[in-house]
């Protein structure tokens, strides 16, 4: 599935002001990126002739080495005709050839990235497939997720001491162990995915379990598993030790049965048993608010892996050693599972968009709080996501570069902005419905910022763009300035306006006086006035938008 369209498109407080001023909406000195950067981010005319719609991947994994060795079959369609494509491998892994109908193909690799010419022309809408061997000692993760890599680790909870060997590569980009096209624009319609492991260990894989039978020479054992949906490269992924596996079902609200599989560490069955029951409350309210599970016939699975927790699409990666928070619940379970639905259902087309993959799984884990303990509660859960937002960069990144985030914006801010942008719609029956019609209708497919934001604009029927704007491409926060006159014995009179760098930015707010009730005004950019009939100190509502706030005395 080839995309190659872009964007277009707290506590209560009294007189109080939260921030000295605005930050600056860009940094300082301009980035600079290489010519690397560009090959794997942006899409050359030898990425977009061609349209990826199979990957087969088979491969073998020695633990003892650390080493890989497979091939992968790439069937493509194709967009425009070319006669040179690219694919991407990193330069440390050796190609060992591609052929094209058992015909070799000619090659040059430029760092990370591989140029093919074809024996024969490439005309539109014609399918093709060609294969690729290849071999090395794949990018070793120092610090996984976050650094990503492959992780080669012992089980050191049981006498066999079984390798245990796992991947993740979301930042570093899938083609540190396989060879794909590394764009996240570019998803496969389906995958299989073949892996030879040493016998006596297991390998789990994302989709749905095909078979498991020895090599010929009985000392590795194939694992075949089978994505009947797109899915991003970056999701693709390897677990493999001795596991333990248990199963269990979830009922849907329409009565359908998902098959729930969990594969842990053996000396973790009876603990896992009970601390994954949560997994069915958290999709049901998942369900509630996103629709049912996207990737219904792969099934859902979590996996036990020595590093924290990723997203891999149908074999959710777990290593969280059975903790829920203070708020009573994994967070590993909620946000990686939140996942499923944005950003391996619901997909963004280049690394700058990332914000749609975290702000709204971040926000899942709010929404889930609101699902089991209520809105107040959430209230709480949200102050902690709050005290972590930074505002130093715009949450929206340079496009076409592959560049990582600064920060970590894209999550507690963004979440932060979907719980503004609920309030700023002001039913949450419009809101909620919403929300649920993007995640339902945009299924399975990827998406650009303009299309997020055209879509839920469309679907309130509220002109949240100015707010999308603010939020999403500066750093600093709008800032709620206000003085108050008193106009009587009885009256006072708010004079107010944001201050925002986005243009038309006109977020509702709530304020009270003394201990009335909460009121809604409605500042804009330009100073306006509103009478209240109650005397007594003015309190703004923080903890139902993301902005500063700065009292000015009356002269």
């Amino acid at each position: 599935m080839n995309v190659f369209g872009k964007a277009a498109c707290g506590l209560l407080l009294s007189f109080v002001s939260i921030s000295p001023g605005l930050a600056q909406s860009t940094s300082a000195l301009p980035e600079r990126f290489t010519h690397a950067d560009s090959l794997r981010g942006s899409l050359r005319p030898e990425r977009t002739c061609y349209d990826v719609t199979f990957y087969d991947l088979s491969l073998s994994v020695n633990p003892a080495a650390k080493r890989i060795e497979g091939s992968n079959t790439i069937r493509y369609k194709v967009v425009e005709p070319f006669r040179r494509m690219q694919v991407d491998l990193f330069a440390n892994m050796q190609v060992k050839s591609i052929t094209q109908g058992k015909k070799p193909l000619t090659y040059v690799r430029d760092g990370d990235a591989i140029f093919i010419t074809m024996n024969d022309a490439q005309a539109v809408g014609q399918m093709h497939e060609l294969i690729i061997t290849y071999a090395g000692n794949p990018h070793i993760a120092r610090n996984a997720p976050w650094d990503g890599g492959f992780v080669w680790r012992k089980d050191s909870t049981t006498a066999k001491n079984a390798d245990w060997v796992t991947v993740a590569c979301e930042r570093i980009g899938a083609s540190l162990w396989w060879p794909n096209k590394d764009h996240l624009s570019d998803e496969p319609d389906s995958m299989r995915i073949q892996c030879r492991v040493p016998k006596g260990l297991t390998c789990v894989s994302n989709g749905k379990f095909v078979s498991q039978k020895p090599t010929k020479d009985g000392k590795q054992t194939e694992w075949t598993w089978f994505v009947h949906y797109p899915i991003n490269n970056y999701n693709v992924t390897l677990n493999i030790t001795d596991y333990a596996h248990f199963s269990d079902t979830y009922t849907a609200k329409d009565g359908q049965k998902l098959a729930l599989d969990y594969y842990v560490l053996p000396a973790n069955v009876e603990k896992a048993k009970v601390h994954f029951e949560q997994v069915k409350t958290m999709l049901a309210c998942y369900e509630t608010h996103f629709g049912k599970y996207p990737f219904w016939r792969d099934g859902y699975k979590l996996v036990e892996t020595p590093y924290w927790g990723m997203e891999h699409q149908s074999a959710v990666a777990y290593g969280n050693i059975y903790k829920n928070n203070p708020f009573g619940f994994d967070f590993i379970i909620i946000h990686e599972s939140g996942h499923e639905y944005f950003g391996n259902s619901l997909s963004c087309a280049d690394h700058a968009e990332m914000w749609i993959h975290e702000s709204f799984t971040t926000y899942s884990e709010a929404l889930f709080m609101e699902c089991t303990q209520g809105l107040p509660r959430t209230i709480d859960y949200l102050r902690t996501q709050r005290k972590l937002i930074q505002n130093k960069y715009p949450m929206i990144g340079p496009m076409d570069v592959n560049a990582d985030q600064k920060d970590t914006d894209i999550y507690y801010k963004g979440s932060w902005m979907l719980h503004t942008l609920r309030f700023a719609v002001g039913n949450d029956a419009t809101w909620f419905a919403a929300l649920k019609a993007l995640a339902v209708e945009k299924q399975r497919s990827v998406v650009s910022t303009d299309e997020v934001v055209n879509f839920l604009c469309q679907k309130t029927g509220v002109n949240l763009k100015p707010l999308f704007d603010q939020y999403l491409h500066y750093a600093s926060l709008p800032t709620l300035e206000y003085k108050v006159n008193a106009k009587s014995a009885d009256e006072l009179e708010i004079s107010h306006r944001w201050v925002a760098d986005a243009n038309g930015f006109d977020l509702p707010v709530e304020v009270r006086v003394g201990a009335g009730n909460w009121q809604t005004i409605r500042p804009t950019q330009e100073w306006t006035i509103t009478r209240i009939k109650s005397v007594g100190g003015v309190t703004v509502n923080t903890d139902i938008g993301l902005f500063n706030v700065r009292s000015i005395a009356v002269e």
